[in-house]
């Protein structure tokens, strides 16, 4: 105690317990590197406080927008597993890892970003470019909107699941063993083919503009 000049065990009898000053509390890294038109929404409260999130759009995030990297720890097993979430995975020197977020100061925004359960949700798809995991929009994003991922055509391959999820309510496990067939096939207007996701219809009608 600096006013009786004693060192004591506890609160000082005398002058009483001193007044404490807490740290300011800062968001993790994850949070600090969401882009200032997008925010961060609490959808659910579960056990012990735990926070399930959503990104969604502040203001209309026009079709073709690139988001990434996906920042993640390297690793051989997953460590952390969540439902809500894409499980990832990227070719890197010969060797397949997972991209795992342990927590909030290992990775990025990317990681808040929650799965489509079909197609009329999903906003964004993942696709892997040089060893790293990018998300780009597939159509305009209007503001209040969240955004959703699933996989890209050829990353759906990689990571042997099917090219659209659609997740049933007795459900339990998205990982990519469990995807379903899509329901809704995207079709050609042109010449009526069939497609398992839009990118691969956008992809083709590339070929009619040719064409003309």
């Amino acid at each position: 105690c600096e006013d009786c000049g004693k060192s004591l065990i506890g609160e000082c009898k005398l002058h009483g317990p001193l007044i404490r000053a807490k740290d300011r509390v800062i968001p993790s890294r994850a949070r600090l590197t969401l882009p200032h038109y997008l925010t961060l929404r609490v959808l659910e409260l579960r056990a012990g406080n735990q926070q399930i999130l959503g990104v969604f759009a502040k203001k209309v995030i026009q079709k073709r927008t690139q988001f990434g990297p996906y920042v993640g720890q390297l690793s051989t097993k997953l460590t952390c597993y969540d439902e809500s979430r894409l499980v990832l995975q990227v070719l890197k020197d010969g060797g397949k890892y997972f991209l795992d977020t342990p927590n909030e100061d290992c990775g990025n925004w990317m990681m808040f970003v929650r799965l489509a359960r079909n197609q009329e949700e999903q906003t964004l798809v993942a696709y892997q470019h040089c060893g790293e995991v990018y998300f780009t929009t597939v159509k305009p994003i209007e503001p209040h909107t969240e955004l959703k991922v699933w996989y890209a055509a050829d990353y759906a391959k990689f990571m042997e699941a099917s090219a659209v999820f659609i997740k049933e309510e007795s459900d339990v496990s998205p990982l990519p063993s469990v995807a379903k067939e899509p329901v809704d096939p995207w079709i050609c207007s042109s010449c009526g083919s069939t497609f398992a996701t839009f990118a691969l219809l956008e992809s083709h009608q590339c070929i009619h503009k040719d064409r003309v």
